[in-house]
């Protein structure tokens, strides 16, 4: 079921009529050129925020229906009108992110629009508290335009909810976007936002960004303030950018990342480090030099992995052209399956954190806690039924045998990990996040993905666009696959340089055939 305010927004929001075309175009545009039009008085801030509204109007519910949205901020045109006045009366922008439209994952908490986490029974709650990287965001000058659909409380990787059903993937339309966060992966992809935020468990920043040819990157646990975004594991959880371009990953997180947030523990990880400057470290020879590893046990073996182990083949070429030495690592110790399997603690830790965040609403919250929802009945009962009923089941799953026993392999993972890198010297590995392309929307579950660990470990892990499958009636340019390029602890800066100097010598990126550019 769709969310009304959509259908009854999209036109409030548009009342003062789209502004005349303006000689820029937002298609495809990076945070760079937006801010180098508006400087240069090339196009407004309202008219920037209307020609992505008028995207949605033609993409999200008619054209293709890609249903990425679950709610319009009402007041992004009055906000941008704003920003054109104090620019007159100036000269100046407002901050990094001036006017820079955002599609946000509807788990953040945002005080002037409902946080619904894709639930029916949350449609109108509205937290009193907004989310540490939201509000660093608008401190900076960017516009939360939308709220976008995700996999029901961040809790799946087929972005399907009670409250807005299904988004669809805009390279294949009967396929999935990826999760959680694929709202935000459609919209961003689609060009119906500048930028996004999504919240990664497992793989769900990056799974969307791989079934969308985006990037996503999940930093360091503790990089990033989790305050104020609905929480699924306090292990695991980690929240951060999805974009078209390594560059707008990277501007958005030199506004969100570093400092110590009392409101989230994590970040006391990276008390007394430097701030971290990802624009600085955007290199285009950055992997000259380099050593990657290649995970040989994260991928696919069978006939349907095929088309994105030729991707992958392609990539790693590429990156040794640019200069990268590759090494291969086949410890069988690294199998994405069996770390899921053993090492996955989100049912054990789901329970606690959510009945805290249910509490913390206050007035807001339409239920007291997980029980009561399962008890409602009100959630996506296919995908999730078997979850909610699974953490339930614990009085305190955080001192079940089993959780500690966890605990103690994820340490010993890091551990094997990283020895993994410094035996081999190697300053990055690399693997498919998907070693199966993204599912048809008949699935309830996306099989052979690989994020789990960065999810588990907290490592940094960015995706790029790697390349696509084989074209065929449904995908008219195949469907996107990404690879994973993952990090050392706190060595973010130097992901996203290599992940840029992939990007310059492969751009392998290339625009949904679904959302055309509007006349």
């Amino acid at each position: 079921m769709k969310f009304k305010l959509l259908a009854a927004s999209v036109p409030a929001l548009l009342v003062h009529g789209i502004a005349s075309a303006a000689a820029f175009k937002v298609d495809e545009a990076s945070i760079a050129a937006i801010e180098e039009a508006l400087q240069n008085r090339q196009v407004t801030c309202v008219q920037v925020v209307d020609q992505y509204l008028a995207r949605v109007r033609a993409y999200d519910q008619q054209g293709p229906a890609l249903n990425a949205v679950i709610t319009l901020n009402p007041q992004a045109r009055d906000i941008a009108a704003q920003m054109d006045a104090e620019f007159r009366k100036t000269g100046r922008l407002s901050g990094p992110l001036h006017c820079i439209p955002f599609a946000v994952k509807d788990n953040y908490n945002t005080t002037d629009l409902a946080t619904s986490g894709g639930n029916i029974l949350l449609k109108d709650s509205t937290p009193k508290v907004e989310s540490t990287a939201t509000a660093r965001i608008r401190n900076a000058g960017g516009i939360v335009l939308m709220k976008t659909n995700l996999h029901e409380f961040a809790l799946s990787g087929t972005t399907v909810s009670s409250l807005a059903g299904q988004t669809k993937n805009p390279y294949d339309l009967t396929r999935t976007p990826g999760g959680s966060s694929g709202g935000t992966g459609a919209a961003v992809a689609s060009n119906m936002a500048a930028v996004g935020l999504g919240s990664d468990t497992v793989n769900s920043i990056r799974s969307p960004s791989s079934a969308n040819s985006l990037v996503g990157f999940r930093t360091t646990k503790g990089l990033v303030s989790r305050a104020g975004v609905m929480p699924v594991s306090s292990t695991q959880d980690v929240v951060g950018p999805l974009g078209r371009s390594v560059a707008d990953v990277a501007a958005v997180l030199d506004v969100v990342a570093g400092g110590y947030d009392a409101a989230d523990p994590a970040t006391a990880a990276a008390y007394g480090k430097p701030a971290p400057k990802f624009v600085a470290s955007l290199d285009r020879n950055g992997l000259k030099g380099a050593r990657v590893g290649v995970l040989k046990g994260f991928f696919g073996t069978q006939p349907i992995h095929q088309e994105v182990n030729a991707a992958m083949a392609n990539g790693i070429e590429a990156m040794k052209q640019a200069g990268a030495t590759i090494v291969e690592i086949a410890d069988p110790f690294f199998d994405a399956d069996a770390i899921g399997r053993d090492m996955d603690v989100q049912k054990y830790e789901f329970k606690p954190l959510f009945n805290e965040y249910l509490k913390s609403l206050g007035d807001q919250a339409p239920v007291a806690d997980v029980h009561a929802l399962i008890a409602s009945g009100k959630y996506h009962q296919p995908t999730l039924g078997k979850f909610l009923a699974s953490t339930d089941a614990f009085a305190s799953g955080m001192t079940e045998p089993d959780y500690l026993a966890r605990q103690v392999k994820i340490d010993a993972l890091r551990t094997r990990l990283l020895a993994a890198m410094a035996e081999k010297k190697v300053d990055f590995v690399v693997y498919p996040m998907q070693r199966r392309l993204v599912v048809p929307i008949t699935e309830l579950n996306q099989a052979d993905r690989n994020g789990i660990l960065a999810g588990v470990t907290g490592f940094p892990a960015i995706d790029v666009p790697v390349g696509f499958s084989a074209a065929n009636e449904t995908a008219p340019i195949g469907v996107p696959i990404g690879m994973d390029i993952l990090g050392r602890p706190f060595e973010d800066e130097q992901v996203i340089r290599v992940a840029y100097a992939f990007e310059q010598a492969f751009h392998a990126r290339k625009v949904p055939p679904s959302v055309p550019p509007l006349k």
